[in-house]
């Protein structure tokens, strides 16, 4: 994030953790749904399911943040179609 900022390059991560700490947006897996999830399976598995009998899962819920404050530093205008479709716009 750093070189990003240094060099005044707009970047997307993958985790909103990035965002909160000055990225432009990140675009991932919504990462409490998967702690959630994941704990069905730790669950199942304590109640005697074999872990190589559990079907593999892909997330399912992905969440698009943007900080506005660093886009305007970097000199960018997101589209209010963007906007629009973001689950968290940072001001």
């Amino acid at each position: 994030m750093d070189l990003a900022a240094k060099n005044r390059l707009p970047a997307v991560y993958t985790s909103r953790e990035f965002v909160d700490a000055g990225g432009l947006m990140s675009y991932g897996a919504n990462l409490a749904d998967l702690f959630r999830r994941a704990a069905t399976y730790v669950d199942k598995i304590l109640k005697g399911a074999k872990p190589g009998d559990l079907p593999v899962e892909q997330p399912t819920k992905f969440e698009l943040i943007i900080n506005l404050k660093t886009a305007k530093t970097l000199g960018l205008t997101i589209p209010q179609s963007v906007l629009e479709r973001a689950d968290e716009v940072i001001q």
